[in-house]
C-alpha cells in the first residue's frame, strides 16, 4: 500500500489541576497531524495502576498506534491506495488475533482467497471495486454449488467491512449484493444404517471400520475421532466424552468449542472394545485410533481409503463429513 511519509511523533506531559496526564503527538502517513490524549501520569514508585501511564508505557502506547500505522491498520485512516490484497491481509490478521480463529479456519479462508478472491482483485484500489462488478465476477463462476458461492460472498462481505473501519472505505459494496438460493436441509443425503454396516465390512482393516462405524452413530467429525482417548470412552455410562480435536497436524477445541458427551450405541461399544483388545495403545491417555507407532492417523489417507470403501461397497459417494447425519438413527441391525 503506498504512503506519503513515514508515520513519526512524540509524547509529551500536561499538569492538570486532577493531576498530570501524558499526550501523544503524531503525523500519520497521509499528512494528517494528530494529538491525543493517553491517560493519566503515574509518578509514584511501584507499579502504576491499570489505566495509569509512566512515560516509558505512553512511549510503548505511541509505538503500538506508529505501527499500525505503518500497516495501515489504524483505525479510521483513510484508504490512501490500500488494495484488495491489503485489505484481505488485514482481514486475515483481524479474524486470527482478535477474533482467534482456529488455525484450520483460517487455513481454509486462505485457501479461498487464493483461489477465488485475489485472482479477480488483487492489486485493484479497493474504493475501484464496484457492485456491478461483483455481480458480473459472481456470474462467472463456475462449478461451485451456490452454498460454496454464498461462502465467498460472506467472505467478501467481511473483508470490506473491516475496510470500513480501518481504512475509512465509505461502503462496502457487498451490502447490496444478494445471496443466491440454497437448497432446504431436507436434501440432505445419508448412508441408510445397512449401508453404513456394508460400508464397514469393505473397511480394509478392523480399525477403519470401527472408525466409520463410530462417526456414522455417534456424529463425531473427524478431527474429534482422530483425537479420541480411550480415557473418554465410557463403556459403563455408555457415553463418549469429546474433548479436542485433530485437524491440520494441530490439536485444537472441537468446533462447538465446548466439551460435550454423545450417547455411544451398542454396535460402538462392541467394535470398539474389539479395538481395545489390541496388543498395544490400550493406555487411558493413547489414541483410539493409533497408527502403528501410536500417533494421529493421517486424515487425507483415512478420506481414500474412505472412498475407496464405498466404492468396494458400491455406494453412492458421500463426503465423509455425510456419515455424522446418520447419528440420530435408533434402529441399526448387528454386523
Amino acid at each position: 500500500m503506498s504512503t506519503i511519509g513515514e508515520p513519526s511523533g512524540h509524547v509529551f506531559r500536561v499538569d492538570r489541576t486532577r493531576g498530570p496526564v501524558w499526550y501523544a503527538k503524531y503525523r500519520l502517513p497521509d499528512g494528517r497531524q494528530v494529538q491525543k490524549k493517553i491517560g493519566p501520569a503515574w509518578s509514584e514508585r511501584g507499579r502504576p495502576p491499570a489505566g495509569y501511564f509512566t512515560k516509558r508505557s505512553a512511549e510503548g502506547w505511541l509505538q503500538d498506534l506508529l505501527g499500525e500505522a505503518r500497516r495501515g491498520t489504524l483505525p479510521g485512516m483513510r484508504s490512501g491506495g490500500a488494495t484488495f490484497a491489503d485489505a484481505a491481509e488485514e482481514w486475515l490478521r483481524f479474524i486470527a488475533q482478535d477474533r482467534e480463529r482456529k488455525p484450520s479456519t483460517l487455513r481454509d479462508y486462505r485457501s479461498v482467497l487464493n483461489a477465488h478472491l485475489l485472482p479477480a482483485s488483487g492489486d485493484r484500489p479497493l474504493e475501484s471495486i464496484t457492485v456491478e462488478e461483483i455481480e458480473v465476477w459472481r456470474a462467472s463462476l463456475s462449478g461451485l454449488s451456490n452454498r460454496s458461492k454464498n461462502k465467498l460472498l460472506i467472505q467478501l462481505h467481511g473483508i470490506f467491512r473491516r475496510a470500513q473501519r480501518v481504512y475509512g472505505l465509505d461502503a462496502n459494496p457487498l451490502a447490496r449484493v444478494e445471496k443466491h438460493p440454497l437448497r432446504s436441509s431436507g436434501d440432505i443425503q445419508v448412508l441408510a444404517p445397512e449401508e453404513v454396516w456394508a460400508l464397514v465390512r469393505a473397511a480394509l482393516s478392523e480399525m477403519d471400520g470401527a472408525f466409520f462405524l463410530t462417526a456414522a452413530f455417534t456424529g463425531l467429525r473427524m478431527g474429534e475421532l482422530l483425537a479420541l482417548r480411550w480415557r473418554d470412552v465410557d463403556f459403563t455410562g455408555s457415553v463418549i466424552r469429546v474433548r479436542s480435536s485433530w485437524v491440520g497436524g494441530q490439536l485444537t477445541t472441537p468446533k462447538s468449542g465446548k466439551v460435550r458427551s454423545v450417547p455411544m450405541a451398542p454396535d460402538v461399544a462392541t467394535a470398539l472394545a474389539r479395538l481395545g483388545d489390541r496388543s498395544n495403545w490400550t493406555g487411558d491417555d493413547d489414541l483410539v485410533f493409533a497408527n502403528e507407532t501410536g500417533d494421529h492417523l493421517s486424515d487425507s489417507a483415512l478420506r481414500s481409503r474412505y472412498k475407496a470403501a464405498l466404492r468396494r461397497a458400491k455406494l453412492r459417494e458421500l463426503r465423509f463429513h455425510d456419515l455424522r447425519h446418520l447419528a440420530d438413527a435408533r434402529v441399526m441391525r448387528p454386523a
